[in-house]
């Protein structure tokens, strides 16, 4: 039985592996959209979220992704080029700019760990100080009113704090804002001696759920691309070794043309 020619088995290998390339730099543009609407996502819903939040950094993973997310369309079509053209030069350069990307999300990563675990603090100091000036400032005010009919909560941690408050004791009609009310519940006038007609749950473990709840969101979609790339490394790998090790047929020539 004859062996097989190593050169067969050497363009399969070829072969194989830019198909993969050529996917994965597909796979890339599709990323780099899903990736700039994740990230648009992140920052259009911190505006909603901005009022209990002072440190801005919160929004770095985001910016992060913004920039791989371009990077990432760019990469794409740079992919499919140098893999057809069968560039050497090409081929390293794109595989240096995967390394790059790769490490760039391994760091969006770890930023969105850390800020996942800051959430807590920050969203509980903030909204304190927030629901303390309901009555006093009219943005503060809207705010306050628009997250409790929106999450259908009252208070910060329940509907009994607003005994606290300054807005409370000020109206002195026992009675908590009617955005704590009860939708089904249309002459509801927040009066604590009729708990049934209001959202009793606090807003604060509300808010901090659905802001690790996007968080992890973006650190699951991070990883996966980044799974992704790590792939379109190897298949580099592959064609530069078998480029430096073996003679080929390119794709384009006219065996395979």
């Amino acid at each position: 039985m004859l062996a097989p020619s190593p050169i067969v088995t050497m363009d399969c290998g070829m072969i194989t592996s830019k198909t993969v390339l050529l996917l994965l730099s597909i796979i890339f543009l599709a990323a780099g959209a899903t990736l700039g609407f994740v990230g648009g996502r992140f920052i259009s819903s911190f505006e909603d979220f901005d009022a209990f939040f002072r440190d801005e950094q919160i929004l770095l993973p985001a910016i992060i992704i913004i920039i791989v997310a371009g990077v990432m369309l760019f990469l794409g079509v740079t992919g499919c080029f140098v893999t057809i053209k069968e560039s050497q030069i090409g081929l390293r350069l794109f595989l240096a700019i995967l390394l790059l990307m790769f490490i760039t999300e391994a760091a969006a990563f770890v930023l969105g760990f850390i800020y996942r675990e800051k959430v807590v603090a920050e969203v509980q100091e903030n909204m304190d100080e927030l629901f303390q000036t309901y009555g006093k400032e009219k943005p503060e005010t809207e705010m306050v009113d628009f997250w409790q009919s929106q999450f259908r909560c009252c208070g910060v941690k329940n509907y009994t704090d607003w005994v606290n408050r300054d807005w409370f004791n000020r109206t002195g009609n026992n009675s908590v804002p009617q955005s704590c009310c009860k939708q089904e519940f249309k002459n509801c006038s927040g009066l604590l001696s009729e708990p049934q007609e209001l959202n009793t749950v606090g807003c604060a473990g509300l808010m901090e759920l659905r802001i690790k709840e996007l968080i992890n969101y973006i650190m699951i979609v991070i990883l996966r691309f980044a799974v992704v790339k790590f792939f379109g490394m190897l298949s580099i790998l592959v064609i530069t070794c078998r480029q430096e090790e073996n003679a080929y047929q390119p794709l384009n020539s006219g065996v395979f043309a």
